[in-house]
């Protein structure tokens, strides 16, 4: 299957790109200059020339904190440049798989969100992200929305690089600890992707379509997040240091976070057959990846 995958470099492309081969797919990545969001012609022109049997939206606007003073470009790119990518998909006869974000709610409740459960973001980052989701799935009926949280990988920039960073030169660091999620590694994602992409080209059902929560199975705070890192980073002989748990309000920024952004992944894994891997798991494998010279 050739899948035609938004962006050059992120987390989730990078790891489409690298696992696409072993899957069986043809992946073609195509980002800026090529393929700008924020510009819908270069949209239908460079997926139109790609010719794919799938289009997988990835790409985005993702400073949540700088998202505050930009909101006009993030809408731009996480609002109507998906809705341009579902047209496109729309006029190709092919399915959509767009990814969203744990940011649509407001991370007030005391469980884990279903689909069906009301969304209410709370600052402009994951308002965006709502409206690209509903641009995608007013757009193209062929399409699937899959909500992540919390990405992480051996790819970019991401909450892992950066605590083995400021364990290089810190004994102690400060992480927040009253905020809870699903730790998910970018390969684990891209692995469903690629599932939920067969299920979409080889069914025509509508229950393959719509909203689906995708994220990888266990939780924890990201303070529990950093001090699984560090002991993963010091069983290899890499920097570790020791956690010092502080609140939300210890640690302001300019976009509220979700409190509660853990995710109920129970109807993807009834519906297209995809369980993501244990967190602590996947988090192994990628430092496995980050540190291999001390194996």
């Amino acid at each position: 299957m050739k899948i035609a995958v938004t962006g050059r470099t992120g987390q989730v492309v990078t790891s489409l790109i690298e696992l696409g081969t072993a899957a069986g797919h043809e992946v073609i990545a195509i980002g800026r200059p090529d393929l700008d969001l924020a510009d819908p012609a270069s949209v239908a022109r460079a997926l139109t020339a790609a010719a794919p049997d799938a289009i997988v939206s990835a790409a985005a606007y993702t400073a949540v904190d700088k998202a505050e003073s930009e909101s006009d470009l993030a809408f731009a790119v996480n609002g109507a440049g998906p809705g341009a990518v579902a047209l496109t998909a729309k006029s190709l006869g092919v399915p959509l798989i767009h990814l969203s974000t744990d940011y649509v709610f407001d991370g007030m409740l005391d469980r884990p969100y279903v689909e069906s459960d009301p969304t209410g973001p709370t600052g402009v980052y994951g308002a965006s992200k709502l409206a690209g989701e509903k641009a995608v799935l007013d757009g193209h009926d062929n399409s699937a929305v899959l909500r992540v949280a919390w990405v992480y990988s051996p790819f970019s920039s991401n909450f892992v690089k950066t605590m083995l960073r400021l364990a290089g030169d810190r004994d102690e660091i400060g992480v927040v600890s009253d905020q809870v999620g699903n730790p998910t590694s970018a390969l684990a994602i891209a692995g469903g992707i690629f599932q939920v992409a067969t299920n979409m080209v080889a069914d025509a059902s509508p229950s393959f379509r719509g909203v689906f929560h995708m994220a990888a199975q266990g939780e924890g705070s990201w303070a529990d997040f950093a001090q699984a890192i560090f002991a993963a980073s010091a069983a290899r002989g890499g920097p570790s240091a020791l956690v010092r748990p502080i609140g939300t309000a210890d640690y302001p920024t300019p976009a509220a976070r979700p409190a509660n952004s853990r995710l109920d992944c129970g109807l993807i894994a009834r519906i297209h057959g995809v369980t993501l891997p244990d967190w602590r798991g996947s988090l192994d494998d990628v430092m496995d990846r980050l540190q291999p010279a001390n194996n």
